[in-house]
């Protein structure tokens, strides 16, 4: 059994090593990546592998925390059975392969002497997930995959104590953070000793580059909304779905986003362009604007915290996806085409949604995502944050 890497995979497999942080854009081959440095590097095997061949290996058992999405539809199985690796243990080398979930990290503190491969990181803060992964990192090698690394340096600092460059998050914010003085809670203002950091996360962070062979067209289309209820939301702090004052920026958010969201003429846009591009995803925020698209006049399926249905198959169908419930781990090659029904706050899972078509073995060569939006303050707000590749915050735009 032989399995062939693209140059850029095989960069990445002699450049890796335990600690680091493989980054490559979505649909580009790193899980088979993470597979081959782990078979070559820490086993050190071979990825040709012939019948009745001894191979002189170093077992280690693989442990790969992952989406729950990913863990339950096996693709990292599918991903790890060229090279001989097996869940349970019959494959090569006699590896056994354990894939979990993030939610379910807790359960590997204990284990000491294997390999674990972090999917889709989500190791940034200090929280439960955090501390489980530093007590991992200490007992066994590993390696963390990701498509949009840190943002900002304090989305590194787990990965910068896991790599011993700091003994804890107060050591690395006393040598590194300056606060902002009158905020009202903790807040970063800047950070001194940059060039530290610089060298630190260049020695961890592996980039596999890709040349795409698709072509994605990005459209932003601007649709109407209660411009009246809008203003007198903003001006008098009155929540007119539920009559009452408003009580927090998150309250005031998710008022003005509905006022935008819910207007007819979002939905009937969408039917507009099912009506050209006959296959979609469509992604969403909330419930209110599922049970608005449950009413398209098409096959449609979903994936949310309701519903965990398979991508429909036939000529005109819509696939209802929940950012925080899909927009990582799993892919499609069957339509060229997502709608963005309204906009996510976070930048990184808006990439990684739109990754779910723009894969290596896909079909297509253009790709269409259309960002449905309107004029009103909110939109244009959340726009201007992702565009400059940051998350929106609602403290800053409510001023409260």
């Amino acid at each position: 059994m032989q399995v062939e890497l693209r140059p850029q995979q095989r960069y990445a497999v002699d450049h890796l090593r335990s600690g680091a942080i493989l980054c490559a854009d979505v649909g580009t081959g790193k899980s088979r990546t993470a597979l081959a440095y782990f078979l070559e590097k820490e086993c050190g095997g071979s990825l040709r592998i012939e019948e009745n061949e001894v191979v002189p290996f170093r077992p280690k058992n693989l442990y790969i925390i992952t989406t729950a999405r990913k863990r339950d539809t096996f693709e990292w199985n599918d991903e790890a059975r060229p090279f001989g690796i097996l869940a349970d243990g019959s494959g090569i080398g006699g590896i056994k392969m354990t894939v979990d979930s993030w939610n379910n990290i807790g359960k590997y503190v204990g284990v000491k002497g294997a390999f674990f491969i972090f999917d889709e990181q989500r190791v940034v803060g200090s929280g439960k997930w955090v501390r489980s992964f530093l007590k991992i990192a200490k007992m066994n090698r590993w390696i963390l995959l990701t498509a949009t690394p840190g943002d900002t340096w304090m989305e590194y600092v787990p990965v910068f104590i896991a790599n011993g460059f700091y003994s804890s998050r107060r050591d690395f914010c006393d040598r590194h953070v300056i606060w902002e003085r009158w905020s009202k809670y903790p807040k970063v203002k800047d950070y001194y000793n940059t060039g530290i950091l610089l060298k630190h996360r260049n020695d961890l962070l592996i980039r596999m580059e890709n040349q795409k062979t698709t072509v994605p067209h990005h459209e932003t289309l601007y649709l109407n909304y209660d411009q009246a209820k809008s203003k007198m939301v903003i001006r008098t702090r009155w929540n007119p779905y539920l009559e009452h004052p408003i009580v927090d920026a998150g309250e005031l958010c998710r008022v003005l986003r509905k006022i935008a969201n819910e207007d007819d003429s979002r939905i009937n846009k969408v039917k507009e362009l099912l009506a050209a591009h006959p296959k979609a995803i469509i992604f969403y925020n909330f419930d209110y604007e599922l049970e608005m698209l449950r009413k398209l006049p098409t096959v449609v399926a979903e994936w949310n915290g309701h519903r965990h249905e398979p991508l429909p198959t036939g000529d005109h169908w819509a696939y209802l996806v929940q950012y925080s419930a899909g927009a990582e781990g799993w892919n499609c090659t069957t339509t060229d085409t997502i709608i963005f029904y309204s906009q996510n706050y976070s930048y990184k899972l808006m990439t990684q949604a739109a990754g779910r078509i723009d894969r290596m073995n896909t079909p297509y060569t253009d790709l269409f995502y259309f960002h449905l939006s309107s004029r009103s303050q909110i939109d244009l707000a959340i726009a201007r944050a992702l565009s400059k590749k940051k998350n929106f915050n609602e403290k800053d735009f409510a001023g409260f």
